[in-house]
């Protein structure tokens, strides 16, 4: 649904390509473009907007995310996130986006420039010749042809590398655990685990994310089982490599040469690697190009405009993404199961210890996670004070040791699609079932396994109670003499004369003391107000 009339603010605190600034006020967002704000200033600033476009200059802390009061979005115009902290958005149900893909031809391709120029002494030699020099014995390099080429993580930019590196003729080996052997062989290297790797590579060049796994990963120890002379390049994230220790290697000639793009501080300051002859490095311009700048810029525009007017989410990091093209299928099936866990959760007494979707028919094809966390959305929010939202009820789920389960399968019986919705705590459990009408008019069909037809919209009273002559006009009478109008009332009973339940959709507000006269009526076992949006 298009968001009209509502004034929306994006703040872009990192320069970007203005063909991006354009896209956000063409379409109507109110942008402002404050680049180089301390994170102070950032702080006091933060709170009057919307969306945050950033590089990788500003630095997205859990103490300013405390002061965006209105934060619904933070795009990066890049791939990589170090900057912003992910969990602590999350927590306040902020979509993080990034644009994968915007920037991997450049950083491939400056990959490959810095493994031409280690391999070749380029930039020591340019230096020489500028100083009068012409010292051609000195530069003796080394040629790429039928080397080994030692690739950590294949993802866009290290398959991009690869992909160069066998049109030059070099043999090419990858570690990457989330690799397919069929996207290997399509690709044409050899996949070997971390230590092969190190151990047999004429050259190391790395492209994985920095976390705590790949902390340091190449470090003294693991360049001790290198081989010698070996050459490293890391535009990827500084800190993957312990600069100390790479030092040492360069200076014992372990290392014949390295090159880095990337620095654990950035910038370097003093670091004594940039002493070294045989080392040579660039500022963090694996992306630095106007081709992937304009890109990304562009990518992550169209992508905030597309979340903050159209509810479109893509590339999040957050969340599931959900294409344009597939929203107009699955949003009934969203609004369907947000229904349901929101009308369960409300009929529910106590707390939740697993949750258990069940998906049937055609939906059961569908892309589940939005629909998964749409229904823990409904469940949760109200059950917790805090705000609920697509982004963090799943780890909100998490967070209080829900367990979540889904479970799928082919049959829905008579209905196209089916969903399921179990609760329980202890030995206490609830269900509901729901169905689209027409495949988008939601529908609740069974409560408790009593079968019913609810339209899950408006004030509603849901009760337990005896199969007898009597019940429902005694509710009738007792919200006639309030002058509250029935406008819907559904029934389903497990047999005749036993337990059966009642559904009174109302259109005025019913206090706690007419639920309370309800309660006293005979045959009438418990009686529960819940209220679904419209």
């Amino acid at each position: 649904m298009v968001k009209k009339n509502i004034e929306l603010k994006v703040l872009v605190s990192d320069s970007i390509s203005k063909k991006g600034v354009d896209i956000l006020k063409k379409a109507g967002l109110v942008v402002d473009v404050k680049t180089g704000l301390s994170p102070e200033e950032l702080k006091k600033e933060i709170g009057k907007y919307d969306a945050l476009v950033v590089r990788s200059a500003t630095k997205v802390t859990a103490d300013i995310l405390e002061h965006a009061k209105n934060l619904k979005v933070i795009g990066r115009a890049g791939s990589g996130l170090d900057n912003v902290d992910k969990n602590a958005a999350t927590k306040k149900g902020i979509v993080v986006m990034n644009t994968p893909g915007g920037n991997t031809v450049t950083t491939a391709e400056h990959t490959v420039a810095l493994l031409f120029s280690m391999a070749r002494q380029i930039p020591q030699a340019t230096i020489s010749m500028k100083q009068g020099k012409w010292e051609k014995k000195k530069f003796m390099g080394v040629e790429l042809y039928n080397k080994t080429l030692g690739i950590i993580g294949l993802g866009n930019i290290g398959a991009h590398v690869a992909k160069i590196a066998l049109g030059m003729g070099m043999r090419v080996i990858t570690y990457d655990p989330f690799l397919s052997e069929e996207k290997a062989r399509a690709l044409g290297v050899t996949v070997v685990d971390i230590e092969a790797l190190i151990k047999t590579s004429d050259f190391i060049t790395i492209h994985v994310p920095m976390t705590n796994e790949t902390k340091n990963m190449i470090n003294q120890k693991t360049i001790g089982t290198m081989k010698k002379g070996v050459r490293l390049i890391n535009a990827s994230r500084g800190g993957i490599v312990d600069e100390k220790a790479l030092y040492d290697a360069l200076k014992s000639g372990k290392v014949a040469a390295a090159a880095l793009d990337v620095f654990e501080k950035e910038p370097p300051g003093e670091s004594p690697l940039l002493e070294l002859d045989n080392f040579i490095c660039t500022p963090h311009l694996g992306a630095s190009t106007e081709d992937a700048q304009e890109n990304v810029a562009i990518a992550v525009s169209h992508q905030l405009v597309d979340y903050l007017l159209y509810g479109t989410i893509r590339n999040a990091v957050n969340f599931p993404s959900v294409s344009a093209d597939a929203l107009p299928l699955m949003q009934p099936y969203i609004n369907l199961a947000e229904k349901m866990g929101s009308f369960l959760s409300q009929i529910f007494e106590g707390g939740i210890e697993k949750i258990t979707i069940e998906y049937r028919g055609e939906v059961a094809g569908l892309s589940l996670e939005p629909i998964t966390v749409a229904a823990l959305k409904g469940l949760l929010t109200p059950i917790l004070e805090e705000t609920v939202n697509y982004i963090n009820a799943s780890m909100i789920a998490k967070e209080r040791g829900i367990a979540v389960k889904e479970i799928t399968t082919g049959d829905a019986g008579n209905y196209h699609s089916m969903m399921i919705i179990r609760i329980k705590s202890g030995s206490k459990e609830s269900m509901v079932a729901g169905v689209l009408y027409g495949k988008k008019d939601p529908r609740i069909i069974a409560i408790n396994n009593f079968p019913v037809e609810v339209m899950p919209e408006g004030e509603m009273l849901v009760l337990s109670n005896n199969d007898k002559p009597g019940v429902i006009g005694g509710i009738g009478t007792v919200l006639a003499k309030r002058k509250i109008n029935i406008s819907r009332m559904q029934f389903g009973r497990e047999s005749k004369g036993g337990k059966s339940i009642s559904v009174v959709s109302v259109d005025t507000t019913v206090s706690k003391e007419i639920l309370s006269e309800i309660r006293k009526l005979p045959n009438v076992l418990s009686v529960k107000k819940i209220y679904l949006p419209v």
